[in-house]
């Protein structure tokens, strides 16, 4: 789904959140509908511990206002830092290429703030994003005539999402390398995510490792599992 890490807990199972927690949740929730984003960024940074020892997945569905939840598919996602971090590009392009941090905050960056909306319900509003129009790194690796979509991968091993070229393209489609005004976290996908706008948090992969230019476009981690190809939010 859209957004956490299991590795801050030895078991990513764990035992069952008490109804007193639930509740408490509950309640908190109520206060950063009340005081607004920046009250329930803070939340969702103090919930991450408790939610991934809720097995039952719970905890995402309760009203904890415009506060990111965080999920994985995988449990334990080993970080990266500026030493280990690397981003192929490749695929069907005549430029192949692997880029470290300093590479990527080097090249042109663009920012602006958006609405994160996960497929399941919640929203948190106006996040700030800055990173390389996916654009940059596409024209610098000369995609062959026959790429029509680019295929994303995880370094959790796992997850995998694709976008049409035109997607791809998009101005606010982006290789994001900061969030909510400072570097993406380890929980939110970083130190390199990717940021889709205008669809669903599902097609912003989080570990960003690799970029593929392809002939079709693949289906990913959740399209295997009953999600819609077009990640567009209509309505």
């Amino acid at each position: 789904m859209d957004d956490v890490d299991r590795s801050r807990t030895p078991d990513a199972s764990g035992a069952p959140v008490g109804r007193r927690v639930v509740l408490g949740l509950v309640g908190l929730g109520a206060a950063g509908v009340v005081g607004g984003a920046s009250f329930s960024r803070r939340l969702s940074e103090w919930l991450a511990p408790v939610e991934l020892r809720d097995p039952t997945g719970l905890i995402a569905t309760l009203p904890l206002g415009p506060a990111f939840r965080f999920y994985s598919v995988t449990g334990v996602v080993e970080p990266r830092d500026e030493a280990s971090y690397r981003l192929e590009v490749g695929g069907l392009v005549a430029e192949p290429a692997t880029y470290g941090l300093a590479d990527l905050r080097a090249l042109p960056q663009t920012e602006f703030t958006s609405d994160f909306h996960c497929v399941t319900g919640w929203v948190v509003p106006g996040v700030h994003w800055v990173g390389v129009p996916l654009s940059e790194l596409l024209d610098r690796a000369r995609p062959a005539a026959s790429a029509t979509a680019v295929r994303f991968r995880s370094f959790d091993g796992t997850y995998t999402e694709s976008l049409g070229l035109e997607d791809a393209r998009a101005a606010r489609t982006i290789v994001a390398l900061e969030m909510l005004d400072g570097p993406v976290s380890h929980d939110h996908g970083g130190p390199v995510r990717m940021y889709v706008d205008g669809q669903y948090g599902y097609k912003s992969t989080k570990w960003l490792s690799a970029i593929e230019l392809t002939e079709d476009e693949v289906p990913g981690y959740w399209e295997h599992r009953g999600y819609d190809v077009d990640g567009t939010i209509r309505g």
